[in-house]
Order: C-alpha cells, then structure tokens, then sequence
C-alpha cells in the first residue's frame, strides 16, 4: 500500500499561477499540460517517497521537508509516516531567488 498525496492550498494556488501564466504565454493546451506533467511527477511519491532530497533553505523548520525537481520547479513536501501521507507544501520556481523558498505560507 503507497502513500496517499494531499495538496496544502498554498501549493494549489502556486498550481494555479504557473497554469495561469502558462495559459497567458503560450496557451491553455500547453498550461494544462504542464500541470498534468507537474501532478504526474508528484504521483511518483506515492511508492517512493524519499526519492528527493532533504530541502537545505528550509531545516529550521519543525517538519522535515524534501524536494525533487521537475523542469524548473522544486516540489517541495514532508512525509508522514504514521499517517501514509505527503503533503505538497509548495511548488516553486527556481528561477526565482532561493531565498523566497522561506517565505511565510
């Protein structure tokens, strides 16, 4: 049995905004496709969940976030193994300053 994914608001309106900035610069069938792509990528989590690596910006943190790559976005999560769940806090741009990671969500 795998890990179930649950999506923190704050990574579905970062979902949101690539679909929306995608959709205004190259279309809504090339949006939808990356966001497809993006989710696709997410799903892999379910039977290995500690395929990325621990997220450096962020062990201050109480929880232990990971991440892995896909394209020019860092999936950022956590792991709970009591509870059979990754929780996706955020998907971020690494073509932004890696100092944002930190921003408050």
């Amino acid at each position: 049995m795998g890990f179930i994914i649950i999506w923190s608001n704050f990574a579905e309106i970062q979902l949101d905004k690539i679909f929306h900035y995608y959709k205004d610069v190259a279309g809504s069938a090339i949006a939808l496709k990356n966001i497809k792509e993006i989710i696709l990528a997410v799903d892999k989590l379910k039977n290995n969940p500690a395929i990325g690596q621990i997220e450096e910006l962020l062990k201050d943190r109480t929880i232990e976030y990971r991440y892995f790559l896909h394209r020019n976005y860092k999936v950022i999560y956590s792991i709970d193994k009591k509870e059979l769940q990754i929780r996706i806090a955020d998907i971020f741009d690494t073509r932004q300053n890696p100092v944002k990671i930190k921003r408050h969500k």
